[in-house]
């Protein structure tokens, strides 16, 4: 008799756990299909309100300058740029700014020197939220110009939303 009320017991839970199953599919179908409008209707306006796309921009010069290719990248958070990184590679990757003998040698001539230009630039690139005022560092001049032409690209990427890496051309001396 026991066994008897347990399936019996069983198939009706059964038959009503399939019940409210179906009845929350309907509800969860409907909910999404209002999401799926909120998102739609949202995207238009969203994008004409900011100026910048979330996500990561990264522009690199086209040509190495005396063994170096400066780059810069920024993240876009809330439209703001919340991180700026600007250094350069050599042909093997190795990043300027931790180049110890290449600052030993640079420092005493130039006053100033990899690992410190490239924060100062990102700063003010950081804190202006623009490209049009870098002020430019004594003895980085032709980093400066670089950076200013790097930071330009990389905000016109975070205009469009565009996070294929831009190639900057060389200026040409």
């Amino acid at each position: 008799m026991k066994k008897k009320n347990s399936i019996e017991t069983s198939a009706l839970h059964s038959r009503s756990f399939w019940a409210c199953m179906q009845k929350r599919s309907k509800i969860c179908l409907a909910g999404l299909l209002a999401c799926i409008c909120v998102i739609f209707s949202g995207c238009g306006s969203q994008k004409s309100e900011g100026k910048w796309e979330d996500g990561y921009y990264t522009a690199i010069m086209d040509e190495y300058s005396h063994g170096w290719k400066e780059y810069v990248t920024i993240c876009v958070m809330n439209n703001k740029i919340v991180s700026v990184e600007f250094n350069a590679r050599n042909p093997s990757g190795f990043i300027k700014a931790w180049d110890n003998a290449y600052m030993k040698n640079m420092n005493p001539v130039s006053g100033t020197y990899p690992n410190r230009y490239t924060r100062t630039y990102a700063a003010e690139l950081l804190a202006d939220q623009s490209a049009d005022d870098i002020d430019m560092i004594a003895g980085a001049s032709s980093s400066g110009g670089n950076f200013r032409r790097l930071a330009a690209a990389v905000l016109e990427c975070a205009k469009k939303g565009d996070t294929e890496i831009a190639v900057v051309a060389t200026e040409q001396e």
